[in-house]
């Protein structure tokens, strides 16, 4: 098995990388910083206008926008850090930073959603007592509504266009504020018109919403945090590009992981089983670079080349190594004159053995047939010296003429 070395984007900048991830987080702090100045001016005017026009639920709303500045610090913290390089500590980057940001904000959703429901609940057992509220709330509660729906068509277009689903967490909670408001309007409506219970059973039916919208984003993410696999069709993706390297024979136990909103994979893949180690080397980085192509998110990707597939290949493990085989054709060939004309000794470990291949220099002009005899005979006794005998399988004898630069 050989190991492609790991290859980063980070080391590659530009051809390969769709988006830094210093430019996500530069998109990611001005969209949330645009959501966080519109919450407070909102907060504010929530407020102010639910006290003067004394409209309970405006001035709930009004609470309600304030918890969303804390969300929009969390997701300002997690892509802060999430847009860091990997390091010592972290060499798989920081993106699950965003995952674990993308929980909390779904924790947020749900403590908003039990407060509303809690709240309508006490509304509809007390209804008789509630007061109307001034028509004029009902503009201020339209204004709301539709600043908070621009919020979240805002935020979703950008979450999309870079690929954050931290982004797209906190534009449905833009959504869901959205949706909160829309029932103070109608609660609010409803109380100017006589049905003060209105807004109690409208916002109970939010509230259900909003809670199944924050437990999908909590399982999504805690999915991720457990080594997720990425989506089927993007997994067949991956396979396609690596199968169609010239030099791969097949591929197996591909694995891919989520890491925020990038990904990782590792592979196996099968080549020719007597290439030499730097043409494996080459066919696994183009490897890299297809899969790369294929499916931009990865970050990192590491490949493994194998002679065999090793899912089905008997075990080689405990086979001896280099030094120990070459010990043993040294001590065959003791009182052999060809053990000085070694060039090259080529292990193939296949099959649960282990195959030798020496090269001897020619020194003189023997015929084919009595090159041909010696070299059975040489084999023979590499095989059948003690010591390896259940460990070894093919021993190929080949001669090459003497050349310039000749490499023992």
């Amino acid at each position: 098995m050989h190991d492609a070395g790991k290859q980063s984007l980070i080391e590659n900048p530009g051809e390969t990388e769709p988006m830094s991830r210093k430019a996500r987080y530069r998109e990611t702090r001005l969209v949330t910083v645009i959501a966080a100045v519109v919450n407070s001016m909102l907060a504010a005017t929530q407020i102010l206008t639910g006290w003067l026009f004394q409209s309970q639920a405006l001035i709930a709303d009004g609470v309600h926008t304030l918890s969303d500045l804390v969300s929009d610090g969390v997701v300002l913290f997690a892509a802060s850090k999430a847009s860091a390089s990997p390091d010592q500590d972290h060499p798989y980057g920081h993106g699950r930073i965003e995952t674990l940001a993308t929980i909390i904000i779904g924790l947020l959703l749900s403590f908003a959603a039990l407060a509303i429901a809690w709240a309508a609940g006490q509304r509809l057992l007390a209804w008789e007592t509630l007061a109307g509220p001034a028509p004029a709330a009902l503009i201020f509660a339209l204004l709301t509504v539709v600043a908070k729906e621009g919020l979240y068509q805002y935020t979703t277009r950008v979450a999309r266009r870079i690929g954050s689903p931290l982004l797209q967490a906190n534009a449905w909670h833009h959504r869901s504020d959205a949706i909160s408001s829309l029932v103070v309007l109608v609660g609010i409506g409803g109380a100017v018109a006589g049905w003060p219970w209105l807004d109690a059973a409208a916002a109970l039916v939010v509230a259900m919403f909003i809670l199944h919208m924050a437990w999908r984003l909590m399982f999504t993410s805690a999915a991720e945090l457990i080594d997720t696999a990425l989506e089927p069709e993007q997994v067949d993706a991956i396979r396609a590009a690596i199968v169609a390297v010239p030099g791969v024979k097949s591929a197996h136990m591909l694995r891919t992981r989520k890491l925020g909103n990038e990904a990782a994979a590792d592979v196996h893949i099968q080549v020719a089983p007597r290439i030499s180690v730097s043409e494996g080397h080459q066919i696994a980085d183009e490897v890299y670079r297809a899969v790369i192509r294929s499916t931009p998110n990865l970050r990192d990707v590491t490949v493994h080349v194998d002679p065999e597939n090793d899912e089905e290949q008997l075990r080689t493990s405990g086979l001896p190594l280099r030094p120990a085989v070459t010990e043993h054709i040294r001590r065959a060939w003791a009182e052999e004159p060809e053990l000085a004309s070694i060039e090259q000794v080529a292990l193939h470990y296949l099959g649960g053995c282990v195959h030798i291949t020496v090269v001897l220099r020619l020194d003189d002009g023997d015929s084919g047939v009595q090159l041909n005899r010696r070299a059975a005979e040489l084999a023979d006794r590499v095989r059948a010296f003690p010591g390896l005998e259940e460990a070894l399988g093919e021993v190929l004898i080949l001669y090459r003429g003497r050349t310039k630069n000749v490499h023992s």
